[in-house]
């Protein structure tokens, strides 16, 4: 497996390569806006997917051309199907000034708690992780953590959004990635790598829950 990474549009919104290259396949994980390096890099690839953790404005932004060069198929919690479509759910409309109002089509296939996606040659474990946003979900392929806006190293998502709820995500936090193994490795939405292990001692938000 190869991780590419890349930080994309105004608010620096991490997406993800997720390459085997053995097969020379890829996934691509979350569509920010102003893709054109991530585009770069999956070319050198077969695209089976593009998985959304959420879909924000900054998570989908760059999707319709994203979905046009790589006619892939789009992944996202059923519970947020409806914000591909409509820019007040998404948040787009709320900050026109930053990219303008964003729609896109629906996604093809829609993602379950705990439901096993095996693509590009790997299995890639879905984690429903709600709270920042009432369909986001965590992605776990081996002990390779892409958890969106749920975690970030040192902090957690925003929940004062329309749609947030922190008792929520908390919840989310502490049942479905504090169990993981300490070792795994968390790509987050936005800022620097992590480790379960470390947000366990060190994130104020969660570490006098464990």
């Amino acid at each position: 497996m190869r991780i590419h990474t890349f930080p994309l549009g105004p608010l620096q919104t991490n997406c993800y390569v997720v390459a085997n290259e053995l097969t020379n396949e890829a996934i691509i994980i979350d569509a920010g806006m102003q893709p054109r390096a991530l585009l770069e890099c999956a070319a050198d690839y077969q695209v089976q997917a593009i998985l959304l953790t959420h879909a924000h404005f900054d998570h989908m932004g760059g999707l319709d051309l994203i979905r046009k060069k790589t006619e892939a198929p789009v992944y996202i919690h059923a519970n947020e199907q409806e914000w591909l479509t409509n820019p007040d759910l998404n948040g787009s409309s709320r900050w026109p000034m930053i990219e303008g109002v964003m729609q896109t089509d629906r996604a093809e296939h829609e993602l379950a708690d705990e439901q096993v996606l095996s693509l590009a040659g790997f299995q890639i474990r879905v984690l429903a992780t709600p709270g920042h946003t009432p369909g986001g979900v965590s992605f776990l392929i081996d002990d390779h953590l892409f958890s969106g806006d749920t975690l970030f190293a040192h902090s957690i998502g925003r929940t004062d959004l329309p749609g947030g709820s922190y008792e929520q995500l908390i919840t989310s936090i502490e049942e479905k990635l504090m169990p993981l193994a300490p070792e795994t490795r968390v790509y987050p939405g936005h800022g620097s790598g992590t480790t379960i292990g470390f947000e366990k001692v060190h994130n104020p938000f969660i570490n006098g829950n464990n």
